[in-house]
């Protein structure tokens, strides 16, 4: 059974291939001079938020604050504009389409640093990057070191991101990977095989398409410093417009923390009608996954509060990157964030 259309599938191909490949828009982002944000009629500062993907959970803190007021009451007018196959996030930022934007991983912002392009992370509302491996159950299988000698479906684009740190982490080598089209079908018949995946939604497409459950290896838990839901700001915009950047990060913190903790429904009814293809089924256990992982109030945010991000996690993802050739080593990481419109900053 081939399953390469699936729209989660195909998102990982989007995902990946666009943190790799952002040193083109960083020249309109140089650009970038006087950035205030328009207000509306009511007196509400406008801000079109760009999606990484379309609409699923991934994204339902950002559309749970929308749906409760949580961006109205502090006095703003979101507007999120979903992603897809053709959007480039950093294309959009650097055009003025949009004010905001997300990054799926902490390749990105880094990505942009290292082009040249005046743009940062303001804040993380995944403190576990949810890339994860698939293999099949095995009993035998308690880390990702047991995965050793196994071959794996990588993408080319994950090769030249996350395949690195593993191969700098276990000692897989390069012998070990196979073709990966973004069909879990190859995987699905070889009970050896390893596949990359996103953990909201690969390990639920293989369980419905075969008759066992993936076991599921998360990197993070093993050490894997990338951040996820990663919110990007060109430095102009959080220069002229810090008071409404800190209002949509608090907006976006009490969503996230409402999506994952309370009553979803209210964010879900807008997801399903930005993306009608999305399941209710798939929503439900994309965000059991989120909570059961803590990808979005675990790590950092358990410290410092939800959207949290850290120098000293930041340093962790550039030294490791850096020392297997992914960043020169003289590269500034630290334009590559800031924590200066978080809650209770500023």
């Amino acid at each position: 059974m081939s399953l390469s259309g699936n729209r989660f599938l195909t998102r990982r191909r989007a995902l990946i291939a666009g943190a790799a490949a952002v040193g083109a828009s960083a020249v309109g982002l140089r650009a970038c001079g006087r950035s205030e944000a328009p207000v509306d009629e009511q007196g509400r500062v406008r801000l079109r938020f760009a999606l990484d993907w379309r609409a699923q959970a991934d994204h339902g803190g950002f559309y749970q604050a929308l749906a409760t007021g949580a961006y109205e009451k502090r006095g703003l007018n979101v507007q999120i504009v979903q992603g897809g196959p053709a959007v480039n996030v950093p294309q959009l930022l650097a055009s003025g389409a949009v004010e905001l934007g997300m990054a799926s991983n902490s390749f990105t912002p880094m990505n942009l640093v290292a082009s040249g392009a005046p743009v940062r992370a303001v804040a993380a509302f995944f403190q576990k990057d949810p890339q994860i491996l698939m293999a099949h159950p095995d009993a035998a299988l308690k880390t990702i070191a047991d995965l050793a000698g196994r071959p794996f479906l990588v993408a080319q684009a994950g090769i030249e991101t996350f395949w690195v740190w593993l191969k700098a982490t276990y000692g897989f080598t390069d012998a070990q990977l196979r073709p990966y089209a973004y069909d879990p079908a190859p995987f699905i018949a070889n009970a050896r095989a390893v596949q990359q995946g996103f953990l909201t939604s690969d390990p639920y497409t293989v369980e419905q398409a075969a008759d066992f459950e993936p076991r599921v290896f998360l990197p993070a838990d093993e050490g894997y410093p990338s951040y996820g839901a990663i919110v990007l700001a060109p430095n102009a915009f959080a220069r002229d417009n810090a008071a409404a950047l800190r209002s949509f990060i608090a907006g976006s913190a009490e969503g996230w923390r409402d999506y994952i903790r309370g009553d979803a429904s209210a964010g879900d009814a807008l997801i399903r009608r930005d993306n009608p293809d999305m399941t209710q089924a798939q929503l439900d256990q994309a965000r059991d996954r989120l909570r059961d992982k803590a990808v979005v109030d675990g790590g950092d945010a358990a410290l410092y509060g939800l959207g949290a991000l850290t120098a000293e996690r930041w340093q962790t993802f550039f030294e490791a990157m850096s020392k297997a050739g992914v960043y020169e080593t003289n590269l500034n990481w630290r334009d590559a964030f800031t924590d200066n419109y978080l809650p209770g900053r500023g």
